[in-house]
């Protein structure tokens, strides 16, 4: 999947809530939740599994299904 249709999902999936709070509620920058979402940057493995069930999807759902 692409980067940028994963950014797509993350904006989606963030809704109302501030990036600010994505960020402090995962435990990284606000520059990462940014990067994640312009998909400019994919996280490594161990943070889509945490951004994946502060969610409540699935990693696949949100990084490898289309």
């Amino acid at each position: 999947m692409d980067s940028e249709l994963i950014g797509k999902k993350l904006i989606g999936l963030r809704g109302e809530k501030s990036r600010e709070r994505v960020a402090y509620d995962l435990g990284i920058s606000v520059s990462a939740v940014t990067m994640y979402e312009l998909g400019a940057r994919i996280p490594r493995d161990e943070l889509k599994k945490k951004i994946a069930e502060y969610y409540g999807v699935t990693v696949g759902e949100l990084f490898f299904a289309s």
